[in-house]
């Protein structure tokens, strides 16, 4: 399925593009940080794996994050766990993978998602597509890029085989990425919703 929009990221972008994606992501993990830490019910164990890799690992390795998909809002949500100096750092932010038939339908949409680095993927196109190669380079440059490798939302919780592309992302990166997968588990309980958010080395709950 072809990109209904133009290719949203520009070859140089330039600071106005840097300065605009840095307040979208800044604004949406604010609130998502507001709305996992003080509207729901938020136990975190080990996060400071995750800080640690966010910013201190070595300068110029990529960092790979994975994780289980039940939720259309486990993206931006999960990363309501970070601290403000994370989610208003550009350089420092996540790169995700989006699904182009869900958020790249129409132009203001790719804008608004592209600002806030997702990178539109078409479904059926194969794991050598232009957003595969996008989030290629960005390891390459040691960046952080997360993954929900089951490639869809698994409301079900069965086991399902996991997409080729982060096969792909590991093989063909110049470097080597450090890889830190995450669990997550959502429960409702009285309209109220609690993330449990597992982490390989350790165990997180969201």
């Amino acid at each position: 399925m072809p990109l209904e929009v133009r290719w949203p990221f520009p070859q140089r972008p330039g600071l106005p593009l840097r300065i605009t994606s840095t307040v979208i992501t800044g604004l949406v993990g604010s609130y998502s940080r507001f709305w996992t830490k003080y509207m729901n019910y938020l136990t975190v164990y080990n996060q400071d794996v995750l800080y640690e890799l966010i910013e201190k690992r070595p300068e110029g390795t990529p960092l790979i994050t994975l994780c289980n998909h039940q939720s259309c809002m486990d993206e931006p949500l999960l990363w309501g766990v970070l601290k403000l100096r994370h989610l208003w750092n550009f350089s420092k932010m996540r790169w995700a993978l989006a699904a182009a038939d869900i958020c790249f339908t129409k132009e203001a949409h790719s804008r608004f998602f592209s600002m806030g680095k997702c990178v539109p993927i078409c479904r059926g196109d194969g794991v050598y597509q232009k957003g595969m190669d996008f989030i290629l380079e960005k390891l390459n440059r040691g960046e952080w890029v997360h993954i929900f490798p089951e490639g869809k939302v698994n409301m079900t919780r069965e086991l399902i085989r996991l997409k080729w592309g982060i096969g792909r992302l590991i093989a063909e990166c110049n470097l080597n990425p450090v890889i830190l997968p995450l669990w997550h588990v959502e429960n409702n309980h009285f309209g109220w919703k609690t993330i449990h958010f597992k982490a390989s080395c350790g165990i997180t709950e969201v």
